[in-house]
């Protein structure tokens, strides 16, 4: 079985952090990859203001669509809120931060510093780090 974080380079070779996360996982959430690119497509770069890490946010909606709720049950709301706290312990745990601008040392939202960050290989070298490891805490705890 291969896991979804050996498959984090080839792609996101081609599309944001957020939408590597939620694709990696479309057909087993029940939804087609085309789908999935598409609803994460805002996600990347800390929501495109650098601010929840995009791999953060991918793997929020694949926990929401594996474990989600779809009420107003207090209880299924208390448990979805659980899993993402969770996930958000875990990422802490590993990086130190959630934040997209304090991970990659860059506030991205700006063009000219996301410029910056690009001719220093920041996305080549620390965000396939982040989608990893938010694969693998889907893997090992959802």
């Amino acid at each position: 079985m291969t896991h979804k974080a050996d498959l984090v380079d080839e792609r996101f070779a081609l599309v944001n952090c957020a939408q590597t996360v939620f694709s990696l996982y479309a057909e087993e959430i029940g939804l087609d990859e085309k789908t999935a690119l598409k609803i994460a497509s805002g996600f990347g770069g800390g929501m495109a203001c650098a601010e929840t890490c995009g791999a953060a946010t991918g793997a929020y909606m694949v926990i929401g669509m594996k474990h989600g709720h779809s009420s107003s049950d207090p209880d299924a709301k208390a448990i979805t809120k659980q899993k993402i706290q969770l996930f958000n312990e875990k990422f802490k745990g590993e990086h130190g931060s959630l934040i997209c601008k304090e991970l990659v040392g860059y506030d991205i939202s700006i063009p000219e510093i996301a410029a910056e960050a690009k001719e220093a290989g920041v996305f080549e070298s620390k965000c396939p780090l982040f989608i990893e490891t938010a694969c693998n805490i889907i893997d090992d705890h959802f």
